[in-house]
């Protein structure tokens, strides 16, 4: 077997990690045991503070010292590095100061690689920099791009038109044709299921590769087993988008009562000055949704059952840390 020193990306370089895969946060499916599974197969799993302490029961005495609570547990399942998730667009001032104060705890607690998504990442780059930290940006465009590198992100994950949770509309090879320029590493986010799509990016020139669904399918995640089949049983074609879910479009698993947009009054606040806080309005009655069926509260609704198109490679529910081991020796054995 070829040394693990071998694989040698900027991602791995920024995280310390032996594979480059990053096991993306995944609301609510983000369980501490999942996220311990990825990162101790040798790539790096992202937490998701609000999955954490909102379903997971890391919320005691508050939601501050709950996730400090909950990143020891998972430091006490591996010692391999793990990942902060910080969504940070503005709407509620409220949620707001809640995501700094969770950031400076995962700080305190030595987590220093941060994925920021749906907002202007430049004070969080100000706190991780400040500990040495490296921030890496969710993107879906040039646009975005430039005002993620603008703000002093470290890195791009390149969400395409292939990815769960929220898509973008260009294809992997669109994405990295546009961003290649840009002096940062680019993460594949979307589409990557096994080692097949896993060695197309990397050949692409990707540093590094996000995965999502392939993980919601394994043994250690905690979300209900009809979900993990449907993911199990899904084909690309089964996909589809909505934006009832958080007010921008999400990937779904298609099914007989399913609705794609919203009502048009909620279309047209979307579209007006008060956009961010509608959507966070959206967000918020998912969010609760989705923990009520994530705690076994009722039936797990397939309206809220969000993959991306890598189901079609998806064809079992295995381990998560065997999952990541095997792509990661897969890079060793093309290399050779």
């Amino acid at each position: 077997m070829v040394s693990d020193e071998m694989i040698n990306t900027r991602l791995t370089k920024d995280t310390g990690i032996e594979y480059p895969i990053i096991c993306g946060a995944m609301y609510p499916c983000s369980n501490p045991e999942l996220v311990a599974a990825a990162s101790e197969g040798g790539g790096i799993a992202i937490l998701q503070p609000v999955s954490l302490t909102m379903v997971h029961g890391f919320d005691k005495p508050n939601r501050k010292e709950g996730l400090r609570a909950g990143i020891r547990h998972i430091r006490s399942l591996t010692e391999k590095p793990i990942g902060f998730n910080a969504l940070i667009e503005k709407g509620s001032e409220k949620y707001f100061q809640q995501m700094s104060e969770w950031i400076d705890v995962a700080l305190e607690e030595d987590i220093r690689f941060f994925v920021t998504s749906l907002g202007k990442p430049d004070w969080v780059c100000e706190k991780v920099h400040a500990k040495g930290g490296v921030v890496y940006h969710d993107v879906t465009s040039r646009k975005w791009a430039e005002k993620g590198k603008e703000c002093g992100v470290d890195g791009l994950i390149c969400v395409n038109d292939r990815a769960g949770g929220h898509l973008g509309e260009l294809t992997m090879e669109e994405m990295y044709e546009q961003l290649s320029d840009m002096g940062l590493p680019l993460i594949c986010a979307g589409g990557i299921g096994s080692e097949i799509e896993l060695a197309e990016a990397l050949k692409i020139g990707y540093d590094g590769v996000q995965m999502g669904t392939r993980f919601i399918a394994t043994d250690e995640c905690t979300t209900p087993e009809d979900y993990k089949n449907a993911i199990v049983n899904a084909k690309e074609n089964d996909i589809t988008w909505t934006t009832k879910l958080t007010g921008v479009p999400i990937s779904v698993i298609n099914n007989s009562k399913f609705k794609q947009n919203n009502s048009w009054p909620v279309r047209r606040l979307l579209k007006s000055r008060f956009k961010h806080k509608i959507r966070v309005m959206i967000t918020g009655i998912s969010f609760w949704r989705m923990r009520a069926f994530s705690k076994g509260k009722g039936k797990s609704s397939k309206d809220l059952w969000s993959a991306g198109k890598s189901v079609e490679t998806v064809n079992s529910i295995e381990s998560a840390t065997k999952i990541m081991q095997r792509l990661g020796q897969s890079i060793e054995e093309e290399m050779l």
